[in-house]
């Protein structure tokens, strides 16, 4: 019965239980084809702190344009460093090499320039920063010719 007491059975039109029917069906369909990752917000990865390379002064350095090779006496230096490469496992880069000849001593000698690929690598934690990691490695590829005694392909450990 209806509400108006007449006795009859008031039906709804059938176009709008059809609707009703298909938007519920969608609305299952549509739930039951979004990816589950859909529903969540993603959550972006911590970004890891770079590598560095640590100078002769205990300073960390990211993509330094200048390395200081001799801290003793400061008669071997990279300079012009242009960086092609700074990641987590290894570092490239094109330079100069600048080399004191130390001829006839090295007070008087001349500082001479060669062309040099560096490649750092071996990355460890550094024992003074524990939640910095150094590379310890370098590796020096003369591209032209090499300082006197020195090979065209040299590897050195970083001890700074």
């Amino acid at each position: 019965m209806d509400a108006s007491g007449d006795g009859r059975h008031v039906r709804a039109p059938r176009s709008r239980m059809r609707t009703a029917t298909l938007l519920c069906a969608a609305a299952a369909l549509v739930a039951a084809t979004v990816p589950a990752s859909a529903h969540t917000r993603a959550v972006p990865a911590p970004v890891p702190e770079p590598v560095v390379v640590v100078d002769c002064f205990s300073k960390a350095q990211v993509r330094p344009e200048e390395y200081l090779l001799a801290c003793g006496d400061g008669n071997n230096r990279l300079i012009e460093l242009r960086w092609n490469t700074w990641g987590p496992q290894t570092a490239t880069a094109t330079g100069i090499d600048m080399v004191n000849d130390c001829n006839p001593y090295c007070a008087a000698g001349r500082f001479r320039p060669y062309p040099v690929t560096v490649t750092l690598s071996s990355p460890e934690t550094w024992p003074e920063h524990p939640d910095v990691r150094r590379f310890t490695m370098i590796r020096l590829l003369y591209t032209d010719t090499a300082p006197d005694p020195v090979p065209k392909d040299v590897t050195y450990k970083l001890v700074y």
